[in-house]
């Protein structure tokens, strides 16, 4: 059953528009339990099964694998989190919801804005979760408090970037299956990445893959971030470049899938 969207004022502006759409996706989110308890059952277990099966036979360098894996899961689990707003999008055209937002006096960037902060802040939750997770299993930061807090903004960053993508996804796939296995697509991008292995135990031709795409980028710098100079000599770069380079793939992806979406949005 499609949750009711909370009044909005006529002529709403931008910001107040957003801000309520983004509570109708939040409410939606809270009182879908078994949502939330599955994503957390699925994150764990992953996490699980990476620390105690595979985390015994592969090495990673000056780093404990726990501490080289913890980073990379957390990064990668932006991604599988936002595949849901793909779905979302999707659920939301198929039952008509996004025709009664079309015939309400507000802003029409609002309702994907709105979407896109909804599901951000959705992934806080999932984060956080996967972060404690990893404390449990005996990931450590090693670097500084503020690089730290500076990793956890760049995941809800990254985070947002992705949204776009998977927004897109949605509106362009029409029903809700159809908007899963499009988003399955990007699956395998987590694991040709240094996500889970590093990129050098990878065949010559994959390195050249796993090396110029986003998904790198943005774990290195996570993982840079949080494991401090011992990652940096792992990786051979410091923190901020792999934090440019991220930022930069983030405005790259939103400059063009949220064109996009609107796009398909506003064609109806």
């Amino acid at each position: 059953m499609a949750t009711v969207a909370p009044p909005i004022q006529p002529s709403a502006t931008l910001p107040a528009s957003t801000l309520g759409i983004a509570k109708r996706g939040l409410l939606k989110f809270l009182r879908t339990p078994q949502l939330v308890v599955l994503g957390t059952i699925q994150g764990a277990m992953f996490l699980l099964i990476f620390r105690y099966v595979f985390g015994g036979a592969i090495g990673a360098g000056g780093l404990a694998y726990v501490d080289f894996l913890v980073p990379g899961f957390i990064t990668t689990g932006i991604l599988f989190s936002g595949m849901g707003a793909a779905t979302g999008a999707a659920e939301d055209l198929e039952q008509g919801f996004v025709d009664r937002l079309r015939s309400l006096p507000i802003p029409r960037s609002a309702v994907l804005a709105g979407r896109a902060l909804a599901d951000t802040a959705m992934q806080v939750w999932g984060l956080a979760i996967t972060t404690a997770i990893g404390f449990a299993v005996g990931f450590r930061i090693h670097g500084s408090v503020p690089d730290a807090l500076a990793a956890f903004g760049l995941l809800l960053v990254l985070g947002f970037a992705f949204e776009w993508l998977f927004i897109t996804l949605g509106l362009f796939a029409g029903n809700a299956q159809a908007a899963q296995g499009l988003a399955l697509l990007v699956f395998p991008l987590t694991f040709v990445s240094s996500a889970y292995v590093p990129v050098e135990t990878m065949p010559g031709w994959l390195q050249t893959i796993a090396e110029n795409q986003p998904i790198t980028v943005m774990v290195d710098a996570v993982r840079a971030l949080t494991q401090g100079p011992a990652a940096e000599a792992l990786l051979g770069h410091g923190a901020g470049f792999y934090v440019v380079w991220s930022l930069l793939w983030a405005a790259g992806i939103v400059a063009v899938f949220a064109p996009l979406a609107v796009a398909r949005y506003r064609r109806g």
